[in-house]
């Protein structure tokens, strides 16, 4: 019985580091005596690839906000009128009762240019968005990274990747804020303003500043365990397809090859973010629509069952946008050259305390 759950034990993303660490132990003392020269010799060969910056540069941590930017900041635009729909149906679930219904009522009311109401602000906001998130995130993973050490870096990458990630959404979510308000007025309240520059001074006239920034503590509640998942699943996800279903190393798949990985562990990780972080979207989307409440407020208004209208169209929205953003992220990193470091290893001094080398 016990040979049929280990192996489903090891699949998961956040099982712990002490059982990976004899799990490792045992399957490298199983392993033939040249898997070690192997993995060296690659190693070599992914040393010799031409780099346009080095890794952890002011350059390489440039252009992986530029690739933040372009992930976020396109889909999310893409998708505006499946997000003004789950939005309508958070916000008024009696009028917009199914994702169909919703498209149907929109269209009957606005025409089809009213499914992309508040396209601006989504696409500046989440382009900012974008570049703090996935900017920030390479950063705090290299800074918590040295701080560790190397050895207790690979032991807890899970909880490492879970810290840079939550560090790095803090100050996504204070540039995403002010377009996040903005979209939410246009698309949920009916003759309040159907742009950008329409509805930004009637917002300041009547709240000041706070009517931008009233919802970033829901959207903290909303985005660091989004992020959180989003990052921390799709790196061990990553690293379980190549470990148990990639029939061949990394370093031996194609570009093309490593890019539909990184496709397809993306939309596993989006569907698991979409879950966690849908209860705080639908608080933030009622908060942004109202005048003068406050979260806790929507909260018990809302319920239990409140919370949870729309999870269907915002899993299928997260799971695209997610594998999507991942995959022109990777692209981006690929276009530029960017380093790229494989997915990580047992290093060699862990190996000697185990005594799993010579």
């Amino acid at each position: 019985m016990f040979s049929s759950i280990a192996p489903l034990a090891r699949l998961n993303p956040f099982y712990a580091p002490h059982f990976q660490l004899c799990q490792d132990g045992l399957r490298r003392r199983a392993e033939p005596a040249e898997a070690p020269t192997t993995r060296r010799s690659l190693a070599a060969a992914s040393a010799t690839e031409e780099y346009s910056c080095e890794y952890g540069s002011l350059k390489f941590y440039a252009l992986c906000g530029v690739g933040g930017v372009l992930s976020c900041g396109l889909t999310h635009t893409a998708v505006v009128p499946l997000d003004l729909v789950k939005c309508r149906m958070q916000v008024d679930p009696q009028k917009y009762k199914s994702i169909f219904n919703g498209f149907s009522v929109t269209i009957k009311e606005d025409g089809f240019r009213g499914l992309a109401k508040g396209w601006a602000p989504t696409f500046i906001g989440y382009s900012m968005q974008g570049l703090c998130k996935f900017g920030f995130y390479e950063v705090f993973k290299i800074l918590y990274g040295n701080m560790l050490g190397e050895e207790n870096a690979y032991l807890w990458r899970t909880s490492l990747y879970l810290a840079a990630s939550a560090s790095a959404e803090f100050f996504a979510d204070i540039a995403l804020a002010p377009m996040e308000a903005a979209k939410v007025r246009i698309q949920t309240q009916p003759g309040y303003a159907n742009t950008l520059r329409q509805a930004v001074p009637k917002m300041f006239g009547e709240e000041g500043i706070w009517a931008f920034y009233k919802g970033v503590a829901p959207l903290w509640m909303r985005q660091i365990p989004y992020t959180m998942m989003k990052f921390a699943c799709f790196e061990r996800t990553v690293e379980a397809l190549y470990k148990y279903v990639v029939p061949k190393p990394r370093s031996e798949c194609s570009k093309g090859e490593q890019l539909v990985v990184t496709f397809v562990a993306g939309y596993i990780a989006g569907v698991f973010c979409a879950i966690v972080s849908h209860p705080a979207d639908s608080v933030v989307s009622v908060l942004n629509k109202e005048k003068g409440s406050s979260a806790s407020q929507v909260l018990k208004r809302l319920g239990f069952r409140g919370v949870w209208k729309g999870l269907f169209a915002r899993i299928i929205m997260i799971g695209t946008l997610t594998a999507l953003q991942w995959f022109i992220y990777d692209s981006v990193k690929v276009y530029f050259r960017l380093p790229r470091p494989p997915p990580p290893e047992m290093p060699e001094s862990l190996k000697k305390k185990l005594g799993l080398t010579q």
